[in-house]
């Protein structure tokens, strides 16, 4: 089958690419000029990253906790959750974007359309994304905090340059371990389970909602990890030789 592309469709992916011109801009009018190449990607990516995580993910878990229909004897009982647990422990009513109207509710009902999930209150997803709002969002802005005060591959600034350089790593290591566990226990229990959530039927669900987006938030982890190596090889190498 062919992608069902709608407004709603061309408006989700307006909205993914309105947040990273935002990040974009926002390293032009936060870092320096004379900013290196990699530091103002790194400055982009995790701009995106807390966008992403505070609006859309944000409003995720705004849905399943405040976003609700009476549930009805045949619909008791949430496709999302073991037989006989309710999501809030309660009974009466469903949880999730598939029951809301607004801009956020249809968007999560749009990438539904790829990962069932994500229209409802599943527990594991829900509980990942706790974290991923509460903690990543505002380690990623303070990443990009810290990459506005220092340069992570230029020269010189002095001893408050180099503790900020630390402090910038130290985060974005963290992080990055920390979205890479994420990613893997989204999806581990489905591919453990025969993927019944995910629709695979057509190439836009396939390789634009499910790969692409996601492993968005594999390939940036996975890069700054390699950076990160490298940065604290050489700092050894450096203190060694002293």
């Amino acid at each position: 089958a062919g992608p069902q592309i709608s407004l709603v469709t061309v408006l989700s992916l307006l909205a993914a690419l309105s947040l990273l011109i935002l990040a974009y801009t926002a390293s032009y009018s936060l870092l320096p000029r004379a900013a290196t190449r990699k530091t103002r990607i790194l400055f982009v990516w995790h701009a995106f990253d807390a966008l992403t995580h505070f609006l859309f993910e944000g409003s995720f878990l705004y849905n399943c906790f405040f976003v609700s229909a009476p549930a009805t004897p045949s619909t008791a009982q949430s496709a999302f959750l073991p037989p006989g647990l309710y999501f809030l422990n309660d009974d009466s009513r469903l949880y999730g974007a598939f029951y809301g109207q607004s801009p956020f509710a249809k968007l999560w009902q749009e990438y539904a359309r790829a990962d069932r999930r994500w229209g409802g209150a599943d527990l594991g997803v829900v509980s990942i994304e706790l974290l991923t709002v509460g903690l990543g969002g505002p380690i990623a802005a303070a990443v990009c905090f810290l990459l506005s005060r220092c340069d992570l591959f230029g020269v010189g600034g002095g001893r408050f340059a180099g503790k900020a350089r630390a402090m910038t790593w130290f985060w974005m290591v963290v992080l990055a371990t920390g979205e890479l566990y994420g990613g893997f226990m989204t999806f581990a229990p489905e591919w453990l389970s025969g993927s019944h959530n995910l629709d695979t039927s057509n190439w836009m669900y396939l390789w634009v909602y499910l790969f692409f987006f996601n492993m968005l938030w594999v390939w940036f982890p996975f890069w700054i990890l390699y950076e990160a190596y490298k940065a604290m090889t050489a700092a050894f190498a450096v203190a060694g030789s002293v």
